[in-house]
C-alpha cells in the first residue's frame, strides 16, 4: 500500500528537497521513472493514450492519488503550486517576437497589443472555442506573455469568431472542455491539473518568481473579460478569476459538469463568493443557467451591454482602469486574495480535486453521460 510518507519522500527526492521546481507533467514523468510503484510508466501511458475513453484501463488514477498526497502536504503542495505559477518553459522563446511585433498566434490563442491592453483571444473555431489538448500550451504561454509584456497595463480576454453553422462568424467566449475529444480519449487526466494550476491560476495570481512566494511577489495585471454568446463549463470557471467582466445582454453562463460527469475545476471553490452557497450548488449540481442580464448573472458580470457594443465597452473599461495609472492594481488584487483565497486554501481544495477528478475522468458514468447528453458516439473529431 502506497502511503503519504512514500509520496512525500519521492517528491522530496525528485525536487532535491524542494530546491528544484517541476511542473506537474514533468513531476509525474520523472516520478514514473524513479518510483514505478507510485506512478504509471511512460510506455503504459502511451498505450493508454490511444484508447477511447471507455476502453482506458484507469492507470491515471495513480497520478491522481499521487498528486492528491502531494497537495495535501502544506510544504510540498505549496511548492508544486509555486512551480506551476512560474512562466511556462517555452515562454521565454517567444518574448522577443511579441515584444517586437505585438501580435503572436498559438494553437488556441492569439495575443495582440492594443494600446494599453494585451488582448488575448481564445480560438478553437471548429469546436466553439472549446478547450482541449491542442489549446492548453498555447493558452498558458499567451497568458505569460500578456502578463510579462512591459508595454501594456491591463489584459483583455475574449473569444474568437467560430465556424459552427449556428453561430458562423459570431464571437463566442467558449464552450468549455471539448466533449468530443473527451469521449474519444484524447484528453488525459493531467490536462485538468495543468490547466487549473497553470493558466487559470495565473489569471488569478499572476506569474511567479522562483525566489519568492507567489503570495508576496508576482507579475500581475487586471483582467477584463468580454463575454459574447456564452461561457460554458471551463469558460465560466475562468470568469471567476477575472477582475471585471462585461457581458453581452443576450449571453449566458452554465456549469454543466454534472451532465458531463466531472468536477468543474475550481468553480466549487470560487463560485460561492459570487452567488452564495445555494445558487452555486444549483449551478453545479442542478444545471442552473445564469443569464448575464439577470440579477443572478450580474453577481458574476459587472455590466451588460448590447451585443453590438462590446468593442466600445471594452475600450471604455480599459481607459477607466488605466486612466489614473495601475500602480496599486497588484497590491489590491493580493489584498483581496489574502481574504478570499490564500494559496493554502487553493492547495487544500486541489488536494481533494486531484483525487476526485481522476476517478470522475475514468468513470463509466462519464461515458454514459456523454452518450446521453452529448450524443458523443455520433460526433466526429
Amino acid at each position: 500500500m502506497v502511503t503519504a510518507t512514500d509520496v512525500l519522500a519521492a517528491y522530496d527526492r525528485l525536487t532535491e528537497g524542494r530546491k528544484r521546481f517541476l511542473r506537474i507533467d514533468e513531476l509525474c514523468a520523472r516520478g514514473a521513472d524513479e518510483f514505478p510503484q507510485l506512478l504509471p510508466s511512460r510506455r503504459d501511458l502511451e498505450s493508454e493514450a490511444v484508447r477511447a475513453q471507455r476502453d482506458k484501463k484507469g492507470l491515471e488514477r495513480q497520478q491522481g492519488e499521487f498528486l492528491a498526497q502531494v497537495m495535501a502536504d502544506p510544504a510540498a503542495g505549496a511548492h508544486l503550486c509555486h512551480a506551476m505559477l512560474l512562466p511556462h518553459p517555452k515562454t521565454s522563446s517567444f518574448q522577443a517576437e511579441f515584444e517586437k511585433k505585438g501580435d503572436i498566434r498559438f494553437n488556441g490563442a492569439r495575443l495582440q497589443r492594443q494600446d494599453k491592453a494585451a488582448v488575448l483571444t481564445m480560438s478553437n473555431p471548429r469546436f466553439l472555442n472549446a478547450e482541449d489538448e491542442t489549446t492548453l500550451e498555447g493558452m498558458e504561454i499567451a497568458v505569460d506573455l500578456a502578463l510579462l509584456d512591459p508595454k501594456t497595463e491591463v489584459c483583455v480576454l475574449r473569444g474568437a469568431p467560430v465556424e459552427h453553422p449556428k453561430y458562423a462568424g459570431k464571437r463566442l467566449f467558449g464552450a468549455g472542455i471539448n466533449l468530443t475529444h473527451l469521449y474519444q480519449g484524447k484528453i488525459r487526466y493531467l490536462w485538468y491539473l495543468i490547466r487549473d494550476f497553470g493558466f487559470v491560476n495565473k489569471f488569478y495570481r499572476g506569474v511567479a518568481f522562483p525566489e519568492a512566494s507567489p503570495e508576496v511577489k508576482s507579475v500581475e495585471k487586471l483582467w477584463i473579460a468580454a463575454v459574447e454568446g456564452f461561457a460554458i463549463g471551463g469558460h465560466c470557471q475562468i470568469l471567476l478569476t477575472m477582475d471585471y467582466t462585461i457581458a453581452a445582454e443576450d449571453a449566458y453562463l452554465t456549469l454543466p459538469a454534472r451532465k458531463e460527469g466531472i468536477v468543474p475545476g475550481a468553480a466549487n471553490l470560487r463560485l460561492t463568493r459570487f452567488v452564495g452557497d445555494r445558487l452555486a450548488r444549483q449551478a453545479v449540481m442542478a444545471e442552473r443557467r445564469f443569464d448575464c442580464a439577470s440579477p443572478e448573472g450580474r453577481m458574476i458580470c459587472d455590466e451588460t451591454v448590447p451585443a453590438g457594443e462590446m468593442d466600445s465597452a471594452v475600450e471604455r473599461i480599459v481607459e477607466r482602469l488605466t486612466g489614473s495609472g495601475v500602480v496599486s492594481a497588484a497590491g489590491n488584487r493580493r489584498s483581496f486574495r489574502a481574504a478570499e483565497e490564500p494559496l493554502d486554501v487553493f492547495r487544500r481544495y486541489m488536494a481533494v480535486y486531484a483525487r476526485e477528478q481522476a476517478y470522475c475522468h475514468l468513470s463509466p458514468a462519464l461515458i454514459a453521460n456523454l452518450e446521453k447528453n452529448w450524443n458523443a458516439a455520433t460526433r466526429r473529431a
